[in-house]
């Protein structure tokens, strides 16, 4: 004998289950597919809000500003940073979701205290900072994408309760500090910050690296 199917679920139910599952894949992308597994995610989500060709504008809008490559977002970061930073390439797929409404947040900014972080965040990122600094400096973020687990890097972005001002993102790094390092080895104790990240147009022009990050660029 086989089982009675269960009640058939809802629309809205369907639709908050896929949100869900995109804010733990922003989390941790590689554990759901990388950056392919997050665009699957957001043309079902699309389909069932009956705008299947939203991902397509906002593509094309992110390739125009030159964070969009061949091989999607993650690309755009190989040229910046060493290594494959995911967290980096969640980072920008977080904004999407944040202008469709669907970015779960831990915590969300005042106006006031938003402006002060804009203000101060690139001045900030003249000197080296590694993670302790930055949660000393700004508090808990709204989101963090990637592991928690103080060894590796992450990125934290800060949320204001006005959804039309922009998320500011803090880029940290900890890989491995060359290709014979051992399993779990990390280049520094805790991950350093290597740039701040914000605001709308040319994808490079929106960091601001540290003297760190200008090391770590690739070759």
């Amino acid at each position: 004998m086989t089982a009675a199917p269960g009640p058939a679920v809802t629309a809205d139910e369907i639709h908050a289950y896929l949100v869900r599952q995109l804010n733990r894949a922003l989390r941790y992308p590689e554990g759901y597919g990388g950056e392919l597994g997050l665009v699957l995610l957001y043309r079902h989500l699309l389909f069932t809000e009956g705008r299947p060709d939203a991902w397509g504008e906002a593509s094309e809008r992110l390739r125009e500003s030159g964070a969009w490559t061949a091989i999607g977002v993650r690309g755009a970061y190989r040229e910046l940073i060493r290594g494959d930073d995911s967290s980096g390439m969640a980072s920008v797929h977080a904004e999407f979701a944040h202008r469709r409404g669907w970015l779960e947040t831990d915590r969300l900014l005042d106006a006031r205290t938003h402006q002060a972080l804009l203000d101060r965040a690139r001045q900030w990122a003249g000197d080296d900072r590694v993670w302790a600094d930055v949660l000393a400096e700004f508090g808990a973020p709204s989101v963090l994408l990637g592991d928690d687990d103080p060894r590796y890097g992450k990125t934290l972005g800060y949320v204001s309760e006005d959804p039309d001002r922009p998320i500011v993102f803090f880029h940290l790094w900890n890989g491995s500090p060359d290709e014979d390092a051992p399993v779990g080895g990390r280049a520094y104790p805790e991950p350093v910050l290597w740039a701040v990240r914000f605001g709308d147009g040319p994808f490079r022009e929106s960091f601001t690296c540290t003297p760190e990050g200008r090391r770590l660029q690739p070759s």
